[in-house]
């Protein structure tokens, strides 16, 4: 809104040029962002306590959860409020990949808050249950990656880019669109099962947004492109714009729900966060680097799925508990530690994966 305002409009006065530059955009929509959480969050966490939206913890899980009964969730609704409001206000809204995000996006909230309010009108931590929950995923992202599929007006924008390996593209061709669901459905899932722990899902979720920004951008400049061997998509740059957004809300919100929390995001903030960086990965054709930057995210849902097939198979579990970082805790580690030790990993792993770009 405001890149057409500010520059298309006025882009002639002294200034006003910077609103052209993806960069300027993506810092301002980054300290919008944060001042949006700053603002917004403690009035929203006193509406939540207000109207008894707490937390219901499972019987089944660690002890040491059962103080954080009542805490406020829902505080995802704080995330989405101050990721899409900015990238509303920066982004340049005649690009169709910044539709097609930021509807995905919100749709993917909506089924998260419908999940959350029935959690609590219920008293049940199944929520709306597996099967609607997954069933909207799927027709959601379906949508979005029918969406791009249609947008794609070059190869490049449909083919599988392979890090450490220069000038190899994989042609997808109707695949992408089975790749792109596998990915955003994926990724929303992981986040959401990776949410259990004060702070532990937001920053990395944040970071993995720092390099997907990166990506986008020079996925976007076809400079940039040809220089570091990678794919160029046009409009792709525009992602970083949303990168932008989704860090400052992660460090608005994490300023809340970092140990002990104030507030949980619930599922309307893990499905949207996770489903985000999906798309975002899906449109700058990175999906193998958000599978390394998202180490941990994909640990911990390997984690279950091992869990659960073990004890189908066996009898017998393979973990204390999972996802892993439960395992942690029933091992002893305290909470903190365990947070902050996957953030090390996760930091690592971003920077791992942005090297690739010059080992190309």
């Amino acid at each position: 809104m405001l890149y057409h305002l500010l520059y298309q409009y006025w882009g002639d006065l002294p200034g006003f040029s910077l609103f052209q530059f993806i960069t300027f955009r993506t810092i301002a929509s980054t300290l919008t962002a944060l001042v949006v959480s700053f603002v917004v969050g403690p009035w929203m966490i006193e509406r939540l306590t207000r109207f008894n939206i707490g937390q219901t913890v499972r019987e089944d899980g660690p002890e040491s959860h059962l103080p954080k009964a009542g805490t406020p969730t829902m505080g995802g609704a704080l995330i989405l409020v101050a990721l899409l409001g900015p990238t509303l206000l920066w982004a340049d809204l005649s690009n169709r990949y910044v539709w097609v995000v930021t509807l995905a996006t919100a749709a993917f909230g909506l089924i998260g808050l419908a999940d959350d309010y029935l959690k609590l009108a219920k008293q049940d931590p199944r929520g709306i249950g597996a099967a609607a929950k997954f069933g909207g995923q799927l027709v959601v992202a379906t949508a979005a990656a029918v969406a791009l599929y249609s947008l794609a007006d070059e190869p490049a924008a449909t083919a599988l880019s392979l890090p450490f390996i220069k000038n190899l593209l994989i042609p997808l061709g109707i695949l992408y669109i089975p790749l792109a669901i596998l990915v955003v459905v994926g990724a929303s899932n992981a986040v959401n099962l990776t949410d259990g722990l004060d702070g532990l899902a937001i920053f990395p979720a944040l970071m993995i947004a720092f390099g997907l920004g990166i990506f986008s951008y020079v996925t976007g400049h076809a400079g940039f492109a040809d220089y570091l061997n990678i794919p160029h998509v046009a409009g792709a740059g525009e992602m970083a714009v949303i990168c932008g957004a989704l860090i400052g809300a992660g460090l608005g919100f994490l300023w809340f729900n970092a140990y002990p929390a104030q507030v949980f995001m619930g599922d309307v903030g893990a499905l949207a966060l996770g489903a985000a960086i999906g798309l975002v990965a899906v449109v700058a054709r990175q999906e193998i680097e958000l599978l390394i930057m998202a180490g941990i995210f994909v640990v911990e849902t390997l984690s279950v799925m091992i869990q659960v097939v073990s004890y189908k198979l066996t009898g017998k579990r393979v973990f204390r508990m999972a996802p892993l970082h439960h395992h942690f805790e029933l091992q002893g580690w305290p909470e903190p530690r365990i947070v902050v030790r996957f953030w090390i990993i996760t930091v690592i792993l971003v920077l791992f994966a942005l090297s690739t770009l010059k080992i190309r």
